[in-house]
């Protein structure tokens, strides 16, 4: 204890230099522990969402669940979701029951029939563009509050119908339900974002408290050398040093933790693209309240302690300006595994034998660029002496052989500086990596979007109706023949008829071959042509149609051998090789087939897309629409992955450049004696700038080249253990070395002002 109060007494008396670091530090800290703050709150806000969306879960319980099998007593419920450009829309259509249940979470009273409640973002939208009302039959009642919300920006609707309109509804007995029917984002994704962030912000970050801590290193361990030649022990002058650094970070903390709760009310209520939440929801646990007021000082005793080292073990040496030890080869150990497992999983996508086994991917993976980050980490001061020592060897510019001999005396000088925005770099080929895993997985890359819907409940005239829907560029009727289900014995064989004309079919797959209308034909897909061994000309399949009436009757469609070619590789038409082309004048009047489904094919834009929808909202709201190709719920998450990720990518760049702002300017200032001592014996301002900037460009540039090159082969193995069609960005490299390329500049640019104009022998009195 007798050793902390001196070390703060030594703070609150060594002038205001000293008082002027210990704010820096203390500032320094602050942010540290905010963009911390920041990141720990991300699952707390996930998990806060899913727990309201649980709340609003339909269930089906009671005694012995007679409410749920008794008729007309017991609500009905029916959840559609849709894309509503790359967003989900859902809506809940509820129809009462004699037994009245409690009314969903955010509303007041159980919505009645021909009553519609929604979201605020949806009533915007409604109010933007009238034509999405033709999803929402009835009478705008009221707005659900936040409770039963999500995210404030949540698509969401209730609707009250009639029971008779809702016959495919299920059975309910109040909301409350067990499980996240569609969570925010997945486990998988969660995954993803916690293993990015981490390379992209966490280390970084414990980098830049580091350096902070580290703030006007040599002044302090002069004076802590003094103290050890007065007496002081050697765990006390580490105690003394460590004193300093703890409490300029629990302050720190304390004040970012206060910037987290003002951030978090600004940005909650301004939202980030794509996501939103509650500012009750960035609220943060008490676990994560602990982890910053313990985590940060614990790193800053850590450091502090292990910075006066060579002032408690060598006093002599610093008070002399001894030429420090070189360092050691072992920081270059993490490297060795790291890039082991990066190489080990670019040689097997390189040679087609992508790893499949995703569980020892998902620990490798991460292990792998872990100790890439901190072997690259670890590797710069290293890198910086060897390199300033081979430069100052052949290079003959005074400048510049000045500035590589003061690197090879002091290279942990440039490791300071360069070490933020080196990090940076590589989390970035990350973060590119996995936005193209994302993109691979939802990505619709077709000309045409299809659009597929059951004919089981739905009318002729709703039928017609859906055909001439706009922006609808072509349809068809997907037909399966008939199957004898009552004998459990007997397989059958059975396959599709595309009732359409040459035309309807051609808007399916437009690679279409030569097609004559009023012929059936065989359909062969060039891209698969595998098809079942029944399908042979002449066999016969039954087809069971029904009319308007309800009469039903049997037809049997023939194999024909003539034949039509097609290509589809994207599979989104169903069409397939084995399917037969029948004519629609074939099929009897009045009738169609009865396990059949009704294909419509426009344009991919998503333009193209929010209208068709619509237009079928228009003809029966309470349809059931696929869309193959497009996951909506899988949208949506990418969409809240990609924001975090960009939010991460924002707070690595806000760390990179405040560790480089900070470690710069701290540096700068420690060289102001040898800058005088340099100015006293004749050296020009001009060369003096010129010292300063190859200090800091030289060992950045290298450390950035090893950046890109190690995080597009960090980048290039997670591709390949995502399992993917893209193994190599090649894309990307271009982009990386001009972010480097300016990352360099600006550092340059930054370091001519750290050399001051005026000579102050004050500086070198001592010396």
């Amino acid at each position: 204890m007798r050793e902390l109060l001196l070390g703060l007494r030594l703070l609150l008396g060594s002038g205001r230099g000293s008082r002027a670091r210990f704010l820096l530090m203390t500032l320094g800290a602050a942010v540290g522990v905010c963009c911390l703050a920041l990141v720990l709150a991300i699952p707390g806000i996930l998990a806060t969402q899913d727990a309201r969306q649980m709340a609003r879960e339909p269930i089906c319980v009671g005694d012995g669940r007679k409410l749920c099998d008794s008729g007309d007593r017991a609500p009905l419920q029916l959840i559609h979701t849709d894309p509503y450009g790359s967003r989900p829309l859902t809506r809940v259509f509820l129809a009462k029951g004699s037994t009245p249940v409690e009314p969903p979470p955010g509303l007041d009273v159980f919505p009645a029939a021909g009553q519609v409640f929604v979201s605020p973002r949806l009533h915007d939208i409604l109010r933007d563009e009238p034509g999405v009302s033709q999803l929402l039959p009835g009478k705008e009642a009221g707005r659900i509050a936040a409770p039963g919300l999500a995210r404030p920006d949540e698509l969401y609707a209730y609707i009250g119908v009639d029971r008779k309109d809702l016959a495919q509804g299920e059975r309910m007995t109040g909301f409350g339900g067990k499980y996240v029917r569609t969570p925010t984002v997945e486990d998988s994704a969660l995954d993803i974002v916690r293993f990015t962030l981490a390379g992209v912000v966490l280390l970084p970050l414990a980098v830049f408290l580091a350096v902070c801590a580290r703030l006007s290193a040599a002044a302090r361990d002069r004076r802590l050398a003094a103290l050890r030649l007065l007496g002081l022990s050697r765990k006390g002058v580490q105690r003394v040093n460590a004193a300093e650094t703890v409490a300029a970070a629990f302050l720190g903390a304390v004040l970012g933790l206060g910037g987290y709760w003002l951030v978090n009310q600004v940005v909650a209520r301004v939202g980030l693209p794509g996501f939103t939440w509650y500012p009750s929801d960035g609220s943060l646990s008490a676990s994560t309240v602990a982890v910053c007021l313990v985590g940060c000082p614990a790193l800053a005793w850590f450091v502090g302690r292990f910075g006066g080292r060579r002032a408690a073990d060598n006093p002599l040496a610093v008070r002399r300006g001894a030429v420090p030890k070189a360092p050691a080869k072992w920081g270059l150990l993490p490297l060795v595994p790291g890039l082991g497992i990066v190489a080990g999983y670019c040689v097997a996508g390189a040679t087609g034998h992508a790893p499949r086994d995703t569980s020892l991917s998902s620990v490798l993976m991460p292990i792998a660029v872990v100790l890439v980050g901190v072997g690259l980490v670890m590797a710069l001061p290293l890198l910086s002496g060897v390199l300033a020592r081979r430069v100052a060897q052949s290079t003959r510019s005074l400048s510049l052989g000045l500035a590589m001999r003061r690197n090879e005396v002091e290279p942990g000088g440039a490791f300071r500086v360069a070490t933020g925005l080196v990090l940076l770099i590589f989390g970035a080929s990350l973060v590119q990596g996995v936005l193209i895993e994302l993109d691979q997985v939802t990505r619709n890359t077709g000309p045409t979007q299809a659009y597929r819907i059951g004919l089981g409940t739905v009318t002729y005239e709703q039928q017609r109706a859906f055909e001439k829907v706009p922006e609808v560029s072509g349809h068809a009727v997907v037909a399966t023949s008939w199957t004898d289900l009552t004998d459990a014995d007997l397989w059958t064989p059975s396959i599709d008829a595309v009732v359409a004309t040459c035309g309807q079919l051609r808007a399916l797959v437009p690679d279409l071959g030569r097609c004559l209308d009023g012929r059936p034909s065989l359909l062969v897909n060039s891209a698969n042509a595998a098809m079942d061994e029944e399908v042979k000309p002449g066999a016969g399949f039954p087809f069971r149609l029904r009319n308007e009436e309800g009469q039903r009757r049997m037809m049997t469609v023939k194999v024909p051998r003539e034949t039509v070619t097609f290509r589809d590789d994207t599979g989104l038409s169903r069409v397939q090789s084995g399917d037969v082309l029948l004519p629609p004048d074939l099929v009897p009047a009045g009738f169609r087939p009865e396990d059949a489904n009704l294909t419509l094919v426009s344009n991919s834009a998503p333009e193209a897309f929010r209208t068709v929808m619509d237009g079928i909202g228009g003809v029966d709201p309470t349809v059931k629409v696929w869309t193959p190709g497009i996951n909506v719920d899988a949208l949506k998450q990418v969409t809240i992955v990609k924001t975090l990720l960009g939010a991460g990518m924002v707070l690595g760049l806000v760390i990179g450049v405040a560790a480089y702002l900070v470690a710069a300017t701290d540096r700068a200032v420690e060289r102001r004696p040898q800058v005088t001592a340099l100015a006293l014996i004749g050296a020009r301002p001009r060369t003096l700038r010129a010292v300063q900037v190859a200090q800091v460009v030289v060992p950045l540039a290298a450390g950035l080249l090893l950046a890109v090159v190690f995080g597009k082969a960090a980048e290039s193995s997670y591709l390949v253990t995502g399992g993917g069609a893209i193994f190599w960005d090649g894309d990307g490299v271009p982009l990386l070395l001009a972010c480097a390329v300016g990352v360099v500049g600006l550092a340059a640019v930054g370091s001519l002002p750290l050399v001051g104009r005026r000579i102050d022998p004050e500086l070198i009195r001592r010396d």
